[in-house]
């Protein structure tokens, strides 16, 4: 009985799981290269953190998908030394 269970479990969450974990494709089925750019037009990876000036805010941001677009999404308030601009 708990086998059953457990295996029914297991078919639910990869169920669930699998669009999580799915490329993001383009209408002509290609994967897409998601990625965020900086200031200067630099590509900046899903997953790294840099620090955004916004009207006349500064905070630290991480580059994020949000429904299949990656953007900029604010992590706090300020900055630190690891997410200044290098250069």
């Amino acid at each position: 009985m708990i086998c059953w269970l457990m295996l029914r479990l297991m078919v639910i969450f990869a169920i669930l799981a699998a669009p999580v974990l799915a490329d993001v494709k383009g209408s002509d089925g290609r994967v897409v290269d998601c990625y965020c750019t900086d200031r200067d037009g630099s590509r900046m990876e899903l997953g790294e953190f840099t620090c955004l000036r916004v009207d006349g805010r500064v905070f630290t941001a991480q580059c994020q998908m949000s429904l299949n677009v990656p953007m900029w999404r604010e992590i706090r308030a300020g900055c630190t030394a690891e997410t200044l601009p290098q250069g």
